[in-house]
């Protein structure tokens, strides 16, 4: 007894033949892909709060206190010391180092794609 005849196409497909023919799509962007001049200004997301024992105990001594400054005088000063600190070290960081997540600012980005335009002509 022979075996049923199937088109062609059938054959192929079961065998799997069609998935080495196939190609993936050509990819034809709408625009030469280059980076752009700039990039937006975005806001740096702040960091962890600092001084945040300091100041819970300043208040905690104010509450326990009427809000009198005289009995807590020690409590304020070492906040603002921590405050003063924490600014110090702020200003002192460079500004040419990463973020805490390891991007560059925008505004860093920007001076770096003026100093590096995109060449839009050949020679």
């Amino acid at each position: 007894m022979a075996a049923p005849a199937y088109p062609a196409w059938v054959t192929r497909w079961v065998s799997g033949q069609w998935r080495n023919k196939k190609r993936p799509p050509t990819l034809r962007p709408p625009r030469t892909l280059a980076l752009a001049d700039k990039v937006a200004n975005r806001r740096e997301q702040s960091t962890e709060a600092t001084c945040i024992t300091e100041m819970s105990v300043m208040m905690a001594c104010w509450k326990q206190n009427d809000f009198n400054d005289k009995p807590c005088a020690e409590e304020i000063r070492t906040f603002y010391d921590c405050v003063a600190k924490a600014e110090k070290e702020r200003k002192n960081q460079n500004e040419d180092t990463l973020s805490s997540r390891g991007n560059l600012p925008s505004t860093k980005v920007n001076k770096l794609l003026k100093r590096f335009p995109q060449i839009t002509h050949y020679v």
